[in-house]
């Protein structure tokens, strides 16, 4: 079919989200993918269960209210790696991968070799989407990659809700956003660039759009995030070359580009000179409604507001934000309500949640209860708040209720951190603490270790599942618990490991586990959220002041290192990175709520370094995560970041040594802030990248040791000793070895002992090669 894209009775969209969660109510997906990865599960099952989950999902939006329902939001493992299967971007190097099982018309094993790569071929690179705590598998484009269009899975999904009766609207991640986020192939010509494939790109979401009328699409999305980036003029043509290529096609279904995560300065004017019908555009971190009404252009558009927040948890002041919205309707010829971003960042549903704090649940919303927001919303802006007055009335009452929730305010945190000085945030030069610490640890040269984690066996999470049902009683966990430190600190001495860790057996999340031992959070039972493939975190919900009531890891460190003469690393979790990856109160300033989670940590580091550590790790994974999109902004969030670290870490003596753990964060971009952290050994991300993310890190005088990881624990391939040794070899081409240590990448939780045995030893293998060949 061809829409008349011009006529704006029917151009409009109404009531929409832009995504859906998708892995199932109770972690549905990520159970069945497991189960078929270990042999257990065939691709049917597989298939059944993702059926089960996308028809939920239809009815669910159905059924509360959405004029416009996205389709092709589902993924077996990443929607930008679905968006490689649809336009034939697979690297030539997993063409060997078939099974002859299929996904949506594509081979299984191939989609799933891309996603985690096998013993023989390594997986496509993951990194973080945007600003999100989710993760994406990183495009390889080169000259010679050949697009082509397989379409199966959007139009098979859009077939499943026009059975339902639903108007589906396929969402596919735009072209310009696809090559933006995709990196240059290995033997890609010197200079090249995956957007210089854009026009041959844009082809094949022509094709796309033409079989998608063809199959009844109204409506199709194409998501462009990255348009909201800081667009230089070549760059913001591309963007506009490509719209007005697309919204040219005489036979397709109405176009809308979203933009999202932050205000589309640049890229915004570009989009609204083309044709294409409709706008998603951010408001709730985006623009305000006199920049909007001074884009050419824009008037002539149907204009979809995000305006419910898609990636906290905070119950909307609906009459705040409709008081906000109400001068938009002047703005287009049509104006929509949305959700800011897919919904995918957020639990699927409050109502399970009986036992959190009646007051604290009081001004929660989840993706179901958001789509009634979206709904409400959407009814009163368009006649009037008479339509939506029970929603109207119960948001008033959260937003009443909101000071008045239990714990909110702790009068000693706050009197505490208004007497923080700059003196608490600075420690003694780098040189002098590198020598103390080189007295008091005497290390080896490339120093092996590892980030933390060891695998959380069936025998870990038995004991962790018996204490809550209450078949075992605390004394009997801590029990267990000590065990298993005692056979991974054995484990490490076994393989010769210079720096062990306790193994952290008995944290179930790297952030929930400090989260429930300090005041000011609270908890969800199913409030899971997709990190990446079969991945969840159960983000915890940071409501009110933060503080530490009593030592958290003192005793599992302590016990662990009356068990070996090396030296144990105490483990913690950074105040960035606590945030990044909590629902984060929305009542005051980041920062301030980062100072405070950062005294806690103070206290803990602390009593550590009382009990006899000589090394105590700090991990921010999220310091780039939560960096703003836009450059105007990033300096801001930078230093307040880098100075809540510097307050955790910088109480302890020149002889302790402060490590700290950054995965997927892009180095280079945040050098400066990296460098600023000022710890002693920062370990980072790098085997997929092959070291390219250490670059000229001496050049721009990066002060401190440098822990480059050299085994990809996202993949269960087990890496030999001559890659590891190459590895090693890589790094020492761009760092010193006397600065050198040698780990993973990551911590080993989600991996088996069967993987990460033979990997770390060859990795201590392979760490004592190069040592002795120096």
């Amino acid at each position: 079919m061809t829409n008349d894209a011009n006529d704006p009775a029917t151009a409009g969209i109404g009531a929409t989200v832009l995504g859906y969660p998708r892995i199932g109510r109770r972690r549905e997906l990520k159970h069945v993918l497991e189960s078929h990865w270990a042999g257990e599960a065939t691709i049917d099952d597989v298939n059944r269960v993702s059926e089960e989950i996308r028809d939920d999902a239809l009815r669910t939006m159905r059924d509360a209210g959405l004029d416009s329902v996205p389709v092709n939001t589902f993924s077996w493992y990443d929607h930008v790696l679905d968006t490689s299967v649809l336009v034939g971007a697979v690297p030539p190097r997993f063409a060997g991968a078939a099974s002859g099982d299929e996904l949506a018309g594509f081979d299984a094993a191939t989609y799933f070799a891309m996603a985690r790569g096998t013993q023989q071929v390594a997986p496509l690179e993951m990194t973080k989407w945007f600003d999100t705590n989710y993760h994406y598998l990183v495009p390889e484009i080169s000259p010679d990659t050949v697009f082509e269009l397989h379409a199966d899975k959007p139009l098979a999904e859009l077939a499943e809700a026009a059975a339902l009766g639903v108007d589906g609207r396929p969402v596919v991640v735009g072209p310009f956003t696809y090559l933006a986020l995709a990196k240059a192939a290995d033997g890609a010509p010197e200079g090249f660039s995956p957007m210089d494939r854009l026009d041959d790109l844009v082809g094949v979401y022509a094709e796309l759009l033409g079989a998608l009328a063809d199959a009844g699409a109204s409506w199709v999305q194409l998501d462009e995030p990255s348009a909201v980036a800081d667009l230089d003029p070549t760059t913001q043509e591309a963007l506009r070359r490509t719209y007005q290529r697309l919204g040219d096609i005489p036979h397709r279904p109405r176009l809308l580009v979203t933009t999202y995560f932050a205000d589309s300065v640049e890229g915004l004017p570009a989009l609204a000179q083309t044709p294409v019908d409709g706008i998603g555009i951010d408001v709730v971190r985006g623009p305000a409604i006199e920049e909007l009404a001074a884009v050419p252009g824009l008037s002539g558009k149907s204009v979809v507001l995000g305006a419910i927040d898609g990636r906290n948890v905070w119950r909307a002041d609906l009459r705040s934000i409709l008081s906000r919205l109400v001068p938009y309707l002047g703005l287009a010829a049509n104006v929509a309500v949305s959700t800011s971003c897919s919904l995918l960042h957020v639990p699927y549903d409050l109502e399970v949640e009986d036992e959190l704090e009646p007051g604290l649940r009081t001004i929660l919303a989840f993706a179901d209860q958001k789509l009634v927001e979206v709904a409400a919303l959407s009814r009163a802006l368009r006649h009037g708040t008479e339509a939506a007055a029970s929603e109207l009335r119960a948001s008033d009452q959260a937003v009443q209720a909101r000071s008045t929730v239990p714990n909110l305010v702790a009068e000693g945190v706050r009197q505490r951190s208004a007497g923080v000085s700059t003196a608490d945030r600075r420690r003694e030069p780098q040189q002098t603490r590198t020598a103390a610490q080189a007295e008091r640890l005497n290390l080896p040269v490339l120093p092996t270790t590892t980030i933390g984690s060891y695998p959380q066996t069936a025998a870990v999470r038995k004991a962790r599942a018996d204490l809550r049902s209450g078949a075992i009683d605390e004394p009997a966990y801590d029990e267990r618990m000590r065990q298993e430190v005692a056979d991974v600190v054995a484990l490490q001495e076994r393989l010769g490991l210079d720096v062990l860790v306790h193994g952290e057996p008995e944290r179930n999340d790297m952030v929930q586990y400090f989260a429930e031992q300090l005041a000011g959070y609270a908890f969800t039972q199913l409030g899971w959220v997709q990190s990446y493939g079969s991945r969840c975190v159960r983000p915890p919900i940071l409501f009110g002041d933060v503080h530490r009531p009593e030592p958290m890891t003192v005793g599992w460190a302590t016990y662990a290192q009356s068990l070996t003469d090396k030296p144990v690393k105490g483990m913690l979790t950074g105040p960035v990175t606590m945030l990044a990856w909590s629902f984060v109160r929305d009542d005051q300033p980041r920062q301030v709520t980062a100072d405070q989670v950062a005294l806690a940590l103070r206290d803990e580091v602390g009593d550590l370094e009382d009990s006899g550590l000589a090394i105590v790790q700090v991990d921010e994974p999220a310091l780039r995560e939560l960096l703003p999109l836009r450059r105007a902004e990033q300096k801001a969030y930078l230093d307040w970041s880098v100075e809540a670290f510097r307050l955790a870490t910088s109480g302890v003596a020149v002889s302790t040594q402060i490590h700290t753990h950054l995965c997927y964060s892009e180095f280079g971009e945040i050098f400066e802030a990296i460098d600023g952290l000022d710890a002693d050994v920062t370990s980072v991300e790098s085997a997929r990248s092959r070291m390219e993310l250490l670059g000229d890190l001496l050049d721009r005088g990066f002060s401190g040791a440098l822990g480059p990881g050299v085994y990809d624990i996202h993949s269960p391939r087990v890496p030999d000793v001559a890659e590891l040794d190459s590895l090693i070899r890589a790094a020492l081409t761009s760092f010193p070895a006397e600065r050198l240590w040698v780990n993973p990448d990551c911590g080993l939780k989600t991996r088996g002992y069967a993987e990460v045995e033979p990997a770390l030893a060859n990795m201590v293998t392979a760490a004592r090669q190069v040592r002795e060949s120096r």
